[in-house]
């Protein structure tokens, strides 16, 4: 009995399996387009129709691994940044954040790429931030004036400023509180005293 032959979006579909499969066991260096077409039971051609490269695959594979998370809403924006940065820290020394970790830097600089993982997207890291800040307005723990991505995102930046200069897949958690109360709640409390009138 032959095999039918897959097409579309059932051999794509049977391709990113295969690649997550490869990506989970052997990290990203051990993702090659061969032992992918293999697994999928396909050739490398069908691969590079859709994929240019090996990093395009692994970075599309990644996404399939990664399950989006609600931000979280305890009531108070310092245990709320808390908790988003425990998770970042978790998530990085995790098996799925040495895949991230691999995956960073085979990319380099090349932003088409860093942009489509989800920990990295500005796009998708502000608008986490934003909601929670946004709820933080709300309770009048934060100026409205500090609901801007660059103001909202700062303590996750610096978090993975951490992670870049130490090279380490973990910070310490008295960083993350450092980083949380000596930096981040100060500039968002302050936000509108400084927009203000200005000091002679």
């Amino acid at each position: 009995m032959t095999q039918t032959r897959r097409r579309g979006a059932a051999l794509e579909e049977a391709i990113l399996r295969a690649a997550v499969e490869e990506l989970t066991e052997s990290g990203y260096a051990g993702l090659t387009m061969d032992k992918v077409a293999q697994r999928a039971g396909t050739n490398k051609n069908a691969i590079y129709r859709r994929w240019p490269n090996r990093l395009a695959l692994g970075v599309a594979a990644y996404r399939l691994l990664t399950t989006a998370v609600q931000p979280p809403d305890t009531g108070d924006l310092r245990e709320d940044a808390l908790e988003l940065l425990r998770r970042a820290n978790r998530h990085w020394s995790s098996p799925l954040g040495a895949i991230l970790r691999e995956l960073m830097a085979a990319a380099g600089g090349a932003t088409e790429f860093l942009a489509q993982l989800p920990e990295q997207s500005t796009d998708t890291m502000a608008a986490t931030w934003l909601t929670v800040l946004g709820r933080a307005v709300a309770r009048g723990e934060a100026a409205p004036e500090a609901l801007h991505p660059r103001v909202a995102t700062v303590a996750i930046v610096l978090l993975r400023n951490e992670f870049v200069v130490r090279g380490a897949p973990t910070a310490p958690d008295e960083v993350l509180v450092e980083i949380v109360d000596e930096v981040f709640l100060p500039l968002v409390r302050q936000r509108g005293i400084d927009r203000g009138t200005p000091s002679l």
